[in-house]
């Protein structure tokens, strides 16, 4: 099953029906008087977040989603019922956009949590509702109020305590498929990662949720490489945890590189505690990495812990300082089964 982080869909509420104009009739009645009934209320549409589910995969195949009409009023009385409101399921971590993307009309970050996004329209008063002691026989009734429509964007953000950030190859996919149960495709080459993968880390007796995202590259918020799109997976973590690559021509300017894209992302991301690492050093001699580490003190401003994904080096004292961070605040259950399950390969 593919991972699909964003959707657009259309949502129309239930219009309203229509009241009805009618007379009694019954044999022995003298003067009957009007017995027409009220249209039903149209549908909701209702936002829902259902345990279980990781993507929103479904609002890929279907599109539009509109809720029951409200049935009109009939004679004797008798009222229309009311349509059935239509429910869309999202996994928690959804947010629901305005058509122009910017708005938000809401963010989900409970499992059973609801919101009616749009409600149906209300049903007609019948020739009954107008009876009075002056007006014995109104013949007039009220039509049901149409629904509401729109366009809405879903997206999602995946819920984790950290997550890794940092270039194309910097080991991070390497980092993650070492320190949990997570199998990310690992390769030579850049941009392996296309989608965000979520992993549970053990360490010390204390259990979280990894997030890793593709790699950012200069201009990544132009849209350059894969974009920066996938920096809103990273937005609910309490800390990051930058990976930069010993192997490269200069682990400073590396470092400034995404530092930069995070800048332009905003997003309080710059604002989070961010946990410096230089991976790979079992890659480059002792003297190289001696120059990596300095060029990468001075850019991050703080000393970078020294690690190999590879070998194991250094991970160990890695994952202590993210638990440092986290605390001890219990990890999402429903994070923590979205990594456990495991749904996102190709």
């Amino acid at each position: 099953m593919k991972f699909l982080d964003e959707a657009k869909v259309y949502i129309r509420s239930g219009d309203g029906g229509n009241g009805c104009v009618a007379f009694r009739r019954e044999k022995f009645i003298e003067f009957g008087g009007p017995s027409g009934g009220n249209g039903g209320r149209g549908g909701n549409v209702i936002i829902e977040v259902a345990d279980g589910l990781n993507t929103l995969i479904d609002y890929r195949y279907q599109q539009h989603f509109k809720a029951q009409k409200g049935e009109n009023g009939s004679g004797s009385d008798r009222h229309g019922a009311n349509g059935k409101n239509i429910v869309l399921k999202v996994p928690m971590g959804t947010q629901i956009f305005d058509e122009d993307r910017e708005t938000l009309i809401h963010d989900f970050t409970e499992v059973g949590e609801k919101f009616v996004l749009a409600e149906g329209g209300n049903g007609g008063f019948g020739n009954a509702h107008f009876k009075t002691s002056t007006n014995r026989a109104p013949r007039n009734a009220n039509p049901g109020q149409p629904g509401e429509e729109r366009w809405i964007w879903l997206r999602l953000k995946l819920i984790a305590d950290a997550g890794l950030v940092g270039m194309p190859n910097a080991g991070k996919s390497t980092f993650l498929s070492k320190v949990s149960a997570a199998k990310p495709k690992i390769a030579d080459y850049p941009f392996t990662t296309l989608h965000p993968q979520l992993g549970v880390v053990n360490a010390d007796g204390r259990e979280f949720v990894l997030a890793d995202i593709p790699g950012l590259i200069e201009g990544a918020h132009e849209g350059t490489g894969l974009g920066d799109r996938f920096l809103g997976h990273v937005e609910r973590c309490r800390v990051l945890l930058h990976l930069v690559d010993a192997t490269c021509e200069h682990a400073g300017k590396a470092y400034k590189t995404v530092r930069k894209e995070l800048d332009a992302y905003g997003g309080l991301l710059t604002d989070k505690i961010e946990i410096v690492a230089l991976n790979k050093i079992d890659a480059v001699e002792p003297e190289e990495l001696k120059k990596q580490k300095e060029r990468l003190k001075r850019a991050a401003k703080k000393t970078p812990l020294l690690l190999s994904a590879v070998t194991g080096q250094g991970v160990k004292e890695a994952l202590r300082a993210l638990v440092e961070v986290i605390g001890e605040a219990p990890v999402s259950a429903k994070a923590k089964s979205a990594a456990e399950a495991e749904p996102w390969s190709a």
